[in-house]
């Protein structure tokens, strides 16, 4: 039987197989042919200036250019604030792969203790634009420098910046008068300008340099830069140069400010000088200071609690926020107010037999004086302080008056032009005390009002203040720190300055301005030796403020109290007389009688400022004050 023989290929059937594997695949790559092409012209040409501007932003960036912050000079050329050139670590996030990582290597490097490190990461995590740098931190040394350049490699997003830092020459004289600047926080950078603060880390953040920041910051510039893959600069394709902040020069004598810093050093209190004419204020002095250059770079922990910490209030501005019972000083504006208010005349009497009662009040208000001063008249009442004379006039002239009229000097307001972050301090009145107690006014409080005790606040500059206005004969000029801003002249004549004070006779103010002038250079005088061999017609006011009330028979016994317990000694002036060019407010806490410590202070600083005494020996100064202390009694 023949087998039958079985066909293993069929050519026809492999034939038409391998067409149809090849048509379908020259279909195929005819199909991704067509998709890669229809890809390539919608990147080439529909998307062409997308993808453009994305390749050029990976090889073009544009960098802020932060502006040079103007200069600080005082009246004479002198440098008070200027520009160091420092190194500053900063990082950008966005260029960072592990934040976390970078951050603890960077503390290693810079070998940062446990606060300052915990610090470094807040900075780090604080609000911050896209791609703008964040501001690690300020000031490296070399060595820190050194170690970060050797990690370069390791540390994306991290760069070593060259920067203007703020520097103070005279830090702890100029603290509070000046201010200080400081990082951007998270709060400024919502309501900054983003282009004009755009790679700025700094800003004022206090006194002088807060009030004119917008000045003195500039404009921020820009530049465009090439970059490598790894964002490396190549080269630079455009600049907008940055304009760089105003130099600001200051009413400021800063020889005179060290002076009134010096007569202070070792107490605590305030000094501020004016020149009336023009409300320049020549010295703006709160004891003790502190380095302002420390908040510049960011304060470390331990020096900051130990400010925040220390019994004297170093970083407390007394010259602007410090509150204080004005005391006798305010005695002369008081007879003012009572002329006006045709409640006294220069040649009304009274017989002061120690004390004051109320009408059907068995209580006794004392003069300092226990004896009494006899037959007192308005200038003799100024001379030798005498509480009765004001108490009988405060309560003849009602607190509703006295308010009105103490208020028209600037009390209970804020006062100057530029005086960042000044107090209101406090004049009463019966509105206030209901708002504030939801009590009435007593006639007892008045009383206490016109010896410038009880409610009544003032802050240093305020009486300062009312002093220039006092020895302008009622012109007001509102006080200043900034004379000229660039080359732009600070005008004399300032929005919201008050209203000029009239008399009904010019001769009321030199009646005022004699019993002044016997406060240091007549027989009762109870800052008169104070005046002894002064070359000028001085005119002054000596005050005492409480700092606890006494009972009706206590007696005050400085030495039975402890050294915060003691009498703040006040004293304001002018000079000279005749035409005023120096106007002064001292306060001294806790030393007693304005007439010896205070008096003897603003005697100085007229005497530097009319004589130009280069040779006042300080030390000298300090023990005529404490000779005094032993003699002389009152206020």
């Amino acid at each position: 039987m023949r087998e039958r023989r079985e066909t293993l290929k069929n050519p026809e059937q492999e034939l038409r197989t391998f067409r149809v594997r090849s048509l379908l695949a020259v279909l195929l790559v005819f199909a991704m042919t067509g998709l890669l092409m229809g890809r390539l012209v919608y990147l080439q040409v529909v998307q062409h200036e997308v993808y453009s501007t994305r390749s050029e932003k990976n090889r073009v960036r544009v960098e802020p250019l932060p502006p040079t912050r103007g200069l600080i000079y005082d009246r004479n050329g002198v440098l008070l604030a200027e520009n160091r050139p420092t190194y500053s670590l900063t990082l950008v996030r966005e260029r960072v792969d592990d934040l976390d990582a970078t951050l603890a290597l960077l503390v290693e490097l810079l070998e940062l203790p446990d606060e300052e490190a915990e610090a470094f990461r807040v900075r780090s995590r604080q609000r911050q634009r896209p791609f703008q740098p964040a501001l690690l931190m300020s000031d490296l040394d070399e060595d820190q420098i050194a170690r970060l350049a050797v990690n370069r490699h390791r540390l994306p997003g991290v760069e070593v910046e060259a920067q203007l830092l703020r520097y103070y020459p005279d830090a702890e004289i100029m603290a509070h008068a000046l201010g200080y600047v400081g990082r951007i926080n998270a709060e400024e950078l919502e309501t900054l300008d983003a282009g004009r603060y755009a790679g700025t880390h700094f800003i004022g953040k206090t006194g002088v340099e807060r009030f004119y920041e917008e000045a003195l910051h500039g404009q921020s510039g820009l530049r465009k830069v090439e970059t490598n893959a790894r964002g490396r600069v190549l080269r630079e394709l455009g600049r907008t140069d940055p304009v760089p902040g105003a130099n600001l020069t200051l009413t400021l004598d800063k020889e005179l400010q060290q002076l009134a810093y010096e007569l202070l050093d070792g107490r605590r209190g305030s000094i501020v000088a004016i020149v009336p004419g023009t409300g320049e204020i020549l010295a703006m002095v709160s004891v003790p200071g502190f380095d302002s250059n420390q908040f510049v770079t960011g304060i470390d922990v331990a020096s900051y609690r130990a400010l925040q910490e220390d019994i004297d209030l170093p970083l407390f501005n007394r010259a602007i926020r410090g509150q204080y019972p004005p005391g006798s000083t305010i005695k002369p504006f008081l007879a003012l107010a009572g002329l006006v208010e045709g409640e006294i005349t220069p040649d009304k009497t009274i017989v002061d037999p120690g004390y004051y009662q109320l009408p059907n009040d068995s209580r006794r208000y004392r003069n300092w004086l226990r004896w009494g001063h006899g037959r007192v008249d308005m200038e003799r009442s100024i001379a030798v302080s005498n509480n009765t004379y004001y108490y009988s006039l405060a309560h003849d002239m009602g607190i509703d008056r006295l308010h009105d009229n103490m208020s028209a000097f600037g009390f209970g307001q804020r006062v100057a032009h530029d005086a960042f972050g000044e107090s209101s301090a406090l004049m009463p009145s019966r509105e206030w005390k209901r708002g504030r107690f939801n009590q009435p006014w007593y006639p007892g409080e008045t009383l206490s009002v016109g010896i410038g005790q009880g409610y009544w606040q003032v802050t240093p500059l305020q009486l300062a203040t009312a002093t220039a206005v006092l020895a302008n004969r009622g012109q007001w000029v509102k006080p200043r720190m900034a004379s000229r801003i660039g080359e732009e002249e600070v005008p004399l004549d300032l929005p919201d300055t008050p209203a000029d004070i009239t008399l009904a006779s010019d001769g009321w103010w030199d009646k005022v301005f004699a019993g002044m002038e016997k406060v240091l250079s007549g027989s009762e005088g109870t800052a008169r030796r104070t005046g002894v061999g002064l070359e000028y017609r001085m005119g002054g006011k000596s005050g005492t403020a409480q700092v606890f009330s006494l009972g009706q028979d206590q007696r005050y016994d400085a030495d039975e109290l402890a050294e915060r317990l003691r009498d703040h000694a006040l004293f304001m002036a002018f000079a000279p007389l005749e035409d005023p060019q120096i106007a002064v407010s001292v306060i001294v806490e806790n030393a007693g009688g304005g007439s010896t410590h205070a008096a003897h202070l603003a005697r100085a600083m007229t005497d530097a400022w009319l004589l130009d005494d280069e040779e006042l020996d300080v030390e000298e100064i300090r023990e005529e004050m404490e000779n005094d202390d032993a003699r002389v009694a009152g206020n």
